[in-house]
C-alpha cells in the first residue's frame, strides 16, 4: 500500500483496474485508492514489473501504508511465504463509500490531516446457490459488501459479482440497491419503491476524507481560540476592472483571483498573518503559499498556490483553473494541497452573504468570502447603487491579536477597492 500524502495511514482500495494474471509494465494503472484526502490514480512504479501474482486488498477495503496491496513476480512463481509473512497485517473492512468528484468549488471548511479508519464490523457470512456462491455454498463477498448489503436490505445470493472470482464487491451492492429490480431481504422486500421515505433514517458510511474533516477541524476548533472579524468591501472598480481586462485578454479572471491576489500582497505587508503556532514557537512564513478550497462531491480540498504574491492574475486564473478541473477529474497529487500558509474559503457564487470558517491547521487564519450584493452606499453625501461584498477573518488568537488581523483586513480591502495596485 503507497504513502500517497504526507499524512497517510492507511487507504482504500477503491477500485482494482488489473486483474489476476496480467502482466503490469511501469506506468500500467493498477487500482484506485482512496486517501485522507481524495481517490488517486495509482500506476506501477519503476521496477514494478510482472505478472499479477495474488491481490491482498480487496475493493472496498484498507489497509495500512506498506502492507501488502498485491504482489508481482514471474509466472508460476511460488509465492506463499510472502503471503503468509503478511498475514500479521490482514486488511480490515472500510466503512469508506469511494469518493466520486463533483464539479469543484470553494467550499467552507478545508480538509488536512488524516485519521486512522475504524473498521467496519463485518455480519455473520451468508449461505447460498446464487451467481456468487462458492463450491461450500457460501457467498464470496468482501465485508464491506456484506455490511452495506445488510443495511440496504439487499440479497447477497442474488448478485454476480464482478470482483476477482466473481467475488461481490461493495460497488455490486450499490447498484443492485439503485435498481428497481434488486432483490431485497427481510422487511425491505415487503416494502413498495418510494422515492422519499416517509419516516425513519440512512446510516451513509462515512469515507476516509470525511473522517479527516470532521478529526482534524474539531481539533482546530476546539484548540485554537478562534476570534472573528468581518469587513465590507466596495467592489465596484474590482468589477469595473475585471470587466475591462475580461473584455480585452484571452485569460478571463473571476472575483476570486483578485481576492487571492490580494491576499496574497497583503500577507507580505502583515507577516504574522502568515504564520503558524508550532507549540513552543510561532512560525513566520517567509513563502506566501495560498490554499484555495475546492469542493468535491465527498469533501473538499485545498490545493495550493504557491508564490501567489508573486504571481499575476492571469497565472493565477489559470492555476486555480487548473486545480478544479485536476479535482473533478481526480488528478490531484499531494504536492498539490501541500504547504499552505493561509487559506481562502470563498461561497459568494452560492448566494451566501457572510459566514466563518474553521482555521485550517498549520495556518492561523482563514478568510471566508460571501457573495458581491447590490446595496445602496453613501458616497461623497449621496446615497448611491453599490456593489459591496462582506469578508471575513478567522483568527488563532494565540498568534493573532484583533488589531494585527483588523489591519491586514484593511489592507486586502484596500487592494480590492482599488485594483490597479495589484498589478504595481
Amino acid at each position: 500500500m503507497p504513502r500517497l500524502s504526507d499524512t497517510m495511514t492507511e487507504g482504500v482500495v477503491a477500485k482494482w483496474h488489473a486483474k489476476l494474471g496480467d502482466t503490469v509494465t511501469e506506468g500500467k494503472l493498477l487500482a484506485e485508492i482512496e486517501t485522507d484526502k481524495a481517490t488517486m490514480d495509482f500506476e506501477a512504479f519503476p521496477g514494478q514489473e510482472g505478472v499479477l501474482l495474488h491481490i491482498g486488498v480487496q475493493e472496498g477495503q484498507t489497509a495500512p501504508v506498506d502492507s501488502i496491496l498485491a504482489i508481482l513476480g514471474a509466472a508460476g512463481e511460488d509465492i506463499s511465504s510472502l503471503i503468509s509473512g503478511a498475514s500479521a497485517a490482514p486488511a480490515a473492512p472500510a466503512s469508506a463509500a469511494p469518493a466520486a468528484p463533483a464539479p469543484a468549488a470553494p467550499a467552507v471548511e478545508p480538509a488536512v490531516a488524516a485519521p486512522a479508519a475504524a473498521p467496519a464490523a463485518a455480519p455473520a457470512p451468508v449461505e447460498a446457490h446464487g451467481p456468487a456462491a462458492s463450491a461450500d455454498g457460501r457467498v464470496k463477498a468482501s465485508p464491506l459488501a456484506r455490511s452495506l448489503a445488510n443495511e440496504l436490505g439487499v440479497n447477497l445470493a442474488t448478485l454476480s459479482g464482478t470482483g476477482d472470482g466473481g467475488r461481490i464487491t461493495k460497488r455490486d451492492v450499490e447498484l443492485a440497491a439503485a435498481s428497481p429490480v434488486s432483490a431485497p431481504t427481510g422487511a425491505a422486500a415487503h416494502s413498495p419503491a418510494i422515492s422519499y421515505p416517509s419516516s425513519g433514517f440512512t446510516d451513509t458510511p462515512i469515507s476516509q476524507m470525511r473522517k479527516t474533516i470532521a478529526k482534524r477541524l474539531a481539533e482546530s476548533k476546539f484548540t485554537a481560540p478562534h476570534f472573528y472579524l468581518t469587513i465590507a468591501v466596495d467592489m465596484s472598480a474590482a468589477a469595473a476592472a475585471r470587466a475591462e481586462i475580461n473584455a480585452a485578454g484571452d485569460v478571463k479572471i473571476s472575483f476570486n483571483d483578485l481576492v487571492v491576489k490580494s491576499v496574497a500582497k497583503a500577507l507580505k505587508k502583515h507577516p504574522a498573518v502568515n504564520s503558524s503556532w508550532m507549540g513552543e514557537s510561532v512560525r513566520t512564513n517567509y513563502d506566501v503559499h495560498v490554499g484555495v478550497a475546492v469542493a468535491v462531491e465527498d469533501g473538499l480540498l485545498v490545493p495550493v498556490v504557491r508564490h501567489a504574491d508573486a504571481k499575476g492574475l492571469a497565472e493565477i486564473s489559470s492555476e486555480v483553473r487548473s486545480f478544479a478541473q485536476k479535482a473533478k477529474d481526480k488528478k490531484l497529487q499531494p504536492s498539490d494541497w501541500a504547504g499552505n500558509t493561509f487559506t481562502i474559503s470563498n461561497l459568494g457564487m452560492f448566494g451566501i452573504e457572510e459566514f466563518t470558517a474553521i482555521i485550517n491547521p498549520p495556518d492561523a487564519a482563514i478568510l471566508a468570502v460571501g457573495g458581491i450584493q447590490d446595496v445602496p452606499v453613501v458616497k461623497n453625501g449621496a446615497v448611491v447603487p453599490g456593489q459591496v461584498m462582506k469578508m471575513t477573518l478567522s483568527c488563532d488568537h494565540r498568534v493573532i491579536d484583533g488589531a494585527t488581523g483588523a489591519a491586514f483586513l484593511n489592507t486586502v480591502k484596500g487592494y480590492l477597492e482599488r485594483p490597479l495596485s495589484l498589478i504595481l
